[in-house]
């Protein structure tokens, strides 16, 4: 078997990391999955009863056997069936690319932009596929007009790579202007909304009086990243609305998660949701939505596609459709997309999205009390309201030792290599937090087992700090929430 080679580091010096490489074996789990991937009949499959949900669910997976995955919201896990439909694809596409891509692609797209459309509420027309959620917004803002005069509203703990995104286009001539509003955990769903209308309000009324008269436009979270905590999302884009400010909304973590999306109703300008994470498709497939009223702002995908129609091209007749733009950008492979389709027929096999979120979320509450009180500590949002399937539990950490990424990369090497699980450490309010996921895999006891990572790596944490005498390292940057 082969071996994969990767990077360990040697925490014992206390003042930097060592490198070194050691071998990683894909574990005997892995070798049973294939297996597994590879034999199972997916229409004798969809005839069975699904187990009940727990650790009798991980047998669907491709876990190791020691590894206690409580982080789905990083990257998402791939469902045995869904893996099936991927590589018996695969072998589809490898015997005849030609035929595939030429002939039989396209149809097949259409019918995953159907079956995603009718989940949010959607027209087909408005959907499109990308690789990620940071994809989708980098294409919606590189494709507005930017003006000196134009504002981008961002938030405190808006996505890091979006927040830099935003940067860089503020950094770029003829740079528009940021405007950052301020989240402060704990606080009621009510005071964001009140909160984001007075912000929005001041922000036009200081425009008017300065007789500047750009575009302003918001990019809002759905459920925030880090703090994972669902927003007033849908209050927040009718405040823009109301006020002429167009939405970007970054739902990375939405499709899946979320119910009742409904963008018929919401009426965002601009939405972007990540398949691979909530919802069980192959990473990386992201759904972009654009309303046909609002179409003519995307005028090419990323990279530009050989259909682009310009202004400069002879016999040029108007702009190629939205969704024909993004039918071919470059070769790429078409099968995570198309999993979305094998993605949701085994959310349908487990008994759909209210029972598959009624679960996770009732075990993320119950689960970061109980992580919370084994760590002696406390729960971001205690009762539920900005709680769907992911929880912020404090660590017992002093908030004087700042998040640095000296520090985050300690916390990850720490608690996958020694307890072989991982929750997403940030700092946020002056405290340090850890954001654990549930899904349908994962059960009560999963966080006693948590608990007892994040007891050993604050506690390991603590001590390397203070090893440090507080000098300034390379890498001591401290980190944004």
């Amino acid at each position: 078997m082969r071996e994969l080679m990767v990077l360990s580091r040697d925490t014992s010096d206390s003042r930097y990391f060592n490198y070194q490489a050691v071998s990683f074996i894909p574990s005997q789990r892995n070798a049973m999955a294939r297996e597994d991937a590879a034999y199972l009949d997916l229409e004798a499959f969809y005839k069975t009863t699904p187990p009940p949900f727990g650790h009798g669910l991980r047998n669907f997976f491709g876990f190791d056997s020691s590894y206690t995955n409580m982080n789905n919201g990083s990257y998402g896990a791939l469902p045995t069936p869904v893996r099936k439909f991927c590589d018996d694809l695969t072998t589809d596409i490898e015997a005849n690319p030609d035929k595939f891509y030429r002939l039989y692609a396209p149809e097949q797209m259409r019918g995953a932009r159907v079956c995603v459309a009718k989940m949010i509420g959607a027209e087909p027309a408005e959907c499109v596929f990308v690789t990620n959620a940071s994809m989708g917004i980098t294409t919606i803002l590189r494709n507005f007009e930017w003006h000196e005069e134009d504002t981008i509203i961002k938030t405190s703990i808006t996505y890091g790579a979006v927040a830099q995104l935003i940067k860089y286009l503020c950094d770029t001539p003829p740079r528009p202007t940021i405007s950052t509003f301020e989240f402060h955990f704990p606080i009621s769903r009510d005071d964001i909304a009140r909160n984001f209308r007075a912000h929005v309000q001041r922000l036009v009324s200081e425009r008017s009086e300065r007789n500047r008269h750009g575009k302003i436009v918001a990019v809002i979270d759905t459920i925030a990243s880090n703090p994972g905590v669902s927003l007033p999302w849908k209050q927040m884009v009718s405040i823009c609305k109301d006020a002429g400010i167009w939405t970007v909304v970054d739902a990375a973590h939405s499709i899946g998660q979320e119910l009742d999306i409904d963008l018929s109703v919401a009426q965002p300008d601009f939405w972007v949701s990540n398949c691979h994470k909530w919802l069980f498709a192959k990473r990386g497939c992201t759904v972009l939505y654009v309303p046909t009223r609002n179409q003519h702002i995307i005028k090419s995908p990323i990279p530009t596609p050989g259909v682009y129609k310009s202004p400069l091209d002879t016999g040029f007749s108007g702009r190629r459709r939205f969704v024909e733009l993004f039918e071919w950008t470059s070769t790429v492979d078409w099968v995570p997309w198309l999993s979305v389709v094998a993605a949701l027929d085994f959310r349908e096999w487990l008994g759909g999205e209210r029972r598959i979120n009624e679960y996770t979320h009732r075990l993320a509450m119950a689960g970061g009390a109980r992580l919370a009180i084994l760590l002696k500590t406390s729960v971001m949002d205690p009762e539920g309201e900005h709680t769907l399937s992911m929880v912020n539990v404090a660590l017992p950490i002093p908030g004087e030792i700042k998040l640095t990424a000296v520090l985050k990369s300690f916390f990850q090497h720490t608690i996958l290599l020694q307890w072989d699980t991982y929750a997403a450490p940030f700092y946020h309010n002056g405290k340090w937090w850890a954001r654990c996921s549930a899904q349908i895999w994962n059960e009560l006891e999963d966080f006693d087992l948590m608990a007892e990572a994040l007891k050993g790596v604050s506690a390991a944490l603590i001590a390397y700090a203070g090893k440090r005498n507080a000098a300034v390292a390379p890498g001591d940057i401290p980190l944004q929430a």
